[in-house]
């Protein structure tokens, strides 16, 4: 990791934002993406008693990506399409996916998610993240592959993207992350998403 690269980007955004992502001019930023909010809708979207009913945790899930400020306009109605037509085998097998992605073994149910959605082309790195970013937004990363790819060209990092999501580099990835967010002032990495939103804006 190239620190003074890290330290050079902190320093510029706390030149145009002083008081970090609480900055008065960074108002209209907080609304958008509103974190708090989709954090809270999150936690209730993806609470364990939801995964007993496939149906309801889809929808809550469909919601939260529809909601989502950070997902793209395009992949909203065509993730949304492809649950409505999924069968009822599927909607459970996903649903159990994703209740292990969530509260068990997230590296089997990572994997399993992307070769479940891949013959869909619906396999994308924002599509599997978000749900985890909003749900613990300080231990888990969402994975933006133009503002990721720039992140690890930029900072040095021993992480190779590829298009296909992977757990291993999930997992690197958001190691790294955690490690960059003790190393910069807390204004700006309030969560994990305002530390690479921080350095998007910066690099």
């Amino acid at each position: 990791m190239n620190l003074i690269r890290l330290k050079q980007a902190e320093a510029d955004f706390l030149q145009m934002f002083p008081e970090g992502f609480e900055d008065e001019s960074l108002v209209s930023v907080r609304k958008r993406h509103n974190l708090s909010r989709m954090n809270r809708f999150a936690m209730e979207a993806f609470a364990e008693h939801n995964f007993f009913i496939p149906d309801h945790f889809l929808e809550g899930l469909v919601k939260v990506i529809s909601r989502s400020s950070m997902i793209s306009m395009f992949e909203k109605p065509r993730f949304r399409d492809l649950i409505s037509s999924l069968n009822s085998s599927d909607r459970e097998r996903l649903t159990s996916l994703y209740q292990e992605l969530f509260h068990g073994n997230q590296g089997k149910a990572f994997e399993d998610i992307v070769e479940m959605l891949a013959p869909y082309k619906m396999a994308k790195w924002s599509l599997i993240t978000i749900g985890l970013a909003y749900f613990r937004p300080d231990e888990e990363v969402f994975v933006k592959p133009k503002t990721t790819k720039k992140i690890i060209d930029e900072l040095d990092l021993d992480l190779v993207y590829r298009p296909k999501p992977t757990w291993e580099f999930y997992k690197k990835y958001r190691a790294t992350v955690l490690e960059m967010k003790k190393r910069v002032h807390s204004s700006i990495a309030p969560n994990n998403a305002a530390l690479t939103g921080f350095l998007m804006v910066t690099l």
